[in-house]
Order: structure tokens, then C-alpha cells, then sequence
């Protein structure tokens, strides 16, 4: 059993990284280079934004579910060095969804609410891939 929990917050954590690693530097990209405008490629891209957002939250809940601190202490060794970047790479992405994002939608202050926006954005991917990177070192080292 603590096989396949490893081996599923090693997938959960890939998943999460790479997802905003694609869709940050390619997908968002190719949409303002391909699409007619740039006010489609942007609604495109808050459409997708919002998307990972949802996958952040459901991939941090449940490496935050498997990490509960009932599961056995190999398990739950591992889960210390994660939970800080898995809460703060969720929060982030709350906060670009609920905070940031209406923001870029009402036109405010443009320039600077994409800057907020990006380094939140940012910040997740880093809190992701060291997410990621801790989880598949440990599962290496068993």
C-alpha cells in the first residue's frame, strides 16, 4: 500500500508540473502567436489559466489527503519537506483565480496585474516542480 501512495503523489506532483510547464510555455504562447487577436488569445488563455488552477487545487488535496498524519512514517517523512510548497503552490493558485484574475478582466491597471499574475504563476511552477523533484528524489533513495 505505501508503494502505490508513493507512487501516486510522484504521478499527482508530474501531473501538476507538467501541466503548468506546458500550458505556460507552449499552449498560452501558441495562442497569441496562431489566434486572430490578441483579446482572443487572452480569453483563451484565462479559460485555460482557470483550468489549472482547478487541477492545482485537486492535485494539492490529494498529495495534502495521502500526506494526513495517520499514514505510516515512511510516508509521512517524506510528506515534511513537501506540504509547505504543496500549500503555497494551491494558495497561489487561488489567489490568481480569485484575486489576480478579476482584476485582468476589469482592465485595471493592466501592466501591473499581468506582472502579479505571471510571478504567481511562477511561483506555483517552481512550488510544483520542488514538489515533484523532492517526491521522485525520496522515492529514488527507497
Amino acid at each position: 500500500m505505501l508503494r502505490g501512495l508513493s507512487a501516486l503523489t510522484i504521478w499527482a506532483a508530474a501531473l501538476w508540473w507538467g501541466a503548468l510547464t506546458t500550458v505556460g510555455t507552449i499552449v498560452v504562447p501558441m495562442l497569441f502567436a496562431n489566434l486572430p487577436s490578441p483579446a482572443i488569445a487572452g480569453a483563451m488563455a484565462a479559460k485555460l489559466f482557470s483550468a489549472m488552477t482547478w487541477l492545482a487545487l485537486g492535485c494539492g488535496l490529494l498529495l495534502l489527503m495521502i500526506f494526513r498524519s495517520n499514514q505510516p512514517v515512511a510516508l509521512n517523512n517524506k510528506a515534511q519537506g513537501t506540504i509547505l510548497f504543496i500549500a503555497l503552490g494551491v494558495l497561489l493558485a487561488l489567489l490568481s483565480e480569485f484575486a489576480i484574475a478579476p482584476r485582468i478582466i476589469a482592465r485595471q491597471d493592466l501592466r501591473l496585474w499581468h506582472s502579479v499574475g505571471t510571478a504567481m504563476f511562477v511561483g506555483q511552477w517552481l512550488c510544483a516542480g520542488l514538489t515533484f523533484w523532492k517526491l521522485a528524489e525520496r522515492s529514488s533513495e527507497a
